[in-house]
């Protein structure tokens, strides 16, 4: 998902789009996210020249990526979508809200409870062995940069920064997510729960467990029968209720619900649990494996 705050936010996306052309290229890619240079230029009809020119614009304004490929007659600039959704808010803000921001790297838990399939790698190695629920206790796992569960749980303590007298009224955690499936299946469901300090805020459910290409970034020699990427998700509690990306409610749980002062500990758990309806397991990308290049992102608006 792609939030942008305010009109003035999305002032060069709306630049990016506003040709026909170039919305032909994204209705393209999001059809075939495995187009390159010189397939967009062939099917549209354009010089070489003319599409660099156009998928720049976009490149830009943080629609697409770029990969270099190997073909059969050298490199392939292949084109790629970033985001599934385009969210903008349309009301003008008096003031910007004040927030403080951190990144959680996936290896940094600090509870698990795993089982197969389940690993974790770093972005040089496969820690451990596949499959042995111990590997998530080596001090290795704080090196982790992608880690699985066949189903169980994962619980991290977010940074509290709230000093007194400020009152948190919205948190905002974006992670990139899919299922886990032995080797790789598109289509399976997973029914991943979040929680924070001890309220279940609901669930969503990941669609699959994706590897029909190889992830935007990982290593080259991450073998491609293993997760290669997720989806970018964006868990939102605020004071009307619990969301996905903001427009999907999963719960009417609030942020005063979760009791949280300057003195407080933040602690986020997913889970999928053994007796749920879809237990399709539970992958977390981080910011070198996967396509979207973050670990798990925290903002904390407050006032």
């Amino acid at each position: 998902m792609f939030y942008l705050h305010s009109l003035q936010e999305a002032e060069e996306v709306f630049k990016a789009l506003s040709t026909p052309m170039r919305l032909r290229i994204m209705e393209l890619i999001y059809e075939n996210d495995n187009l390159s240079l010189n397939d967009l230029a062939n099917m549209l009809d354009l010089t070489n020249s003319a599409i660099s020119l156009h998928v720049c614009k976009l490149e830009a304004a943080g629609l697409v990526t770029i990969k270099n490929t190997s073909g059969k007659r050298g490199i392939r600039k292949v084109v790629q979508p970033i985001h599934d959704k385009l969210i903008v808010d349309l009301t003008p803000q008096n003031a910007e809200r004040p927030c403080y921001k951190d990144d959680i790297p996936v290896g940094h838990y600090v509870a698990v409870d795993a089982h197969p399939t389940c690993g974790l790698a770093s972005p040089v190695n496969i820690i451990g062995e596949l499959d042995n629920p111990k590997m998530f206790s080596y001090p290795e796992r704080f090196r982790a940069s992608v880690l699985w569960i066949g189903w169980g749980s994962i619980t991290y303590d977010l940074p509290n920064r709230l000093l007194a007298g400020q009152r948190l009224t919205e948190l905002q955690i974006s992670f990139e997510i899919s299922s886990e499936c032995p080797e790789v299946n598109e289509d399976y469901p997973s029914d991943i729960y979040f929680e924070i300090n001890g309220v279940p805020l609901g669930k969503w459910i990941s669609p699959g467990d994706y590897g029909a290409r190889r992830g935007l970034l990982s290593p080259s020699w991450w073998p491609p029968l293993l997760n290669q990427y997720g989806l970018l998700k964006t868990l939102i509690i605020n004071e009307e209720g619990s969301f996905i990306d903001g427009t999907h409610k999963i719960s009417d749980h609030t942020i005063d619900e979760l009791k949280i002062d300057y003195n407080s500990s933040i602690s986020l758990k997913f889970s999928v649990p053994k007796d749920t309806a879809n237990c399709g397991g539970m992958t977390l990308f981080g910011q070198f494996f996967g396509d979207y290049g973050q670990d798990i992102s925290i903002k904390a608006y407050y006032e």
